[in-house]
């Protein structure tokens, strides 16, 4: 009898280590997930955001453009159909034809950087269809001054900034 229980106490004392060898592991893992799962969520929270200020930037960048351009491309413009026009005039003419493309080709590498975020980073994929294609609409308005048609250079921008404003809407 006494080797019966003997044997008995051995067993349940086994059981026993095992038992609480087994929930000191599933403790250990459970809070290597709760972990893991915090920092993914603080992560794509914080890229969510960066993307969101980076969205309101180019929307800045792009409205200032605009606002500018107005009278910056009718005086172009004007100056391109006077015929009567001095070489100075003309001179100054083609410095401010060359910054507008140059300003034109600064806000479409700003916005290409941002829709590669978009298209790259896992936070940012799910608002990338409303950004999407505003790299080609800025080589458009490129395309339009380019052309000489510095007033027409505007109206895809004005696309963009749309876009941009959809995507921060869109955005938590």
């Amino acid at each position: 009898m006494k080797n019966y229980l003997l044997k008995i106490s051995v067993f349940l004392i086994c059981i026993l280590c095992l038992s609480v060898s087994a929930e000191a592991q599933r403790k250990k893992t459970t809070k290597k997930t709760t972990t893991t799962a915090t920092t993914t969520t603080n992560t794509n929270a914080a890229e969510i955001k960066d993307g969101a200020m980076k969205v309101s930037t180019q929307i800045k960048n792009v409205s200032k453009y605009l606002y500018l351009l107005g009278t910056i491309a009718q005086g172009i413009e004007d100056i391109d159909r006077d015929t009567k026009a001095s070489q100075a005039a003309k001179d100054k003419n083609t410095k401010n034809k060359q910054a507008v493309l140059q300003t034109i080709r600064n806000l479409r590498a700003g916005i290409a950087a941002l829709e590669i975020e978009f298209r790259t980073k896992p936070s940012l994929k799910t608002y990338n269809i409303n950004i999407q294609g505003i790299s080609d609409l800025c080589g458009e308005s490129e395309d339009l001054a380019t052309a000489g048609k510095f007033l027409d250079s505007g109206r895809p921008l004005l696309l963009v900034v749309e876009k941009l404003s959809d995507t921060l809407v869109a955005m938590p």
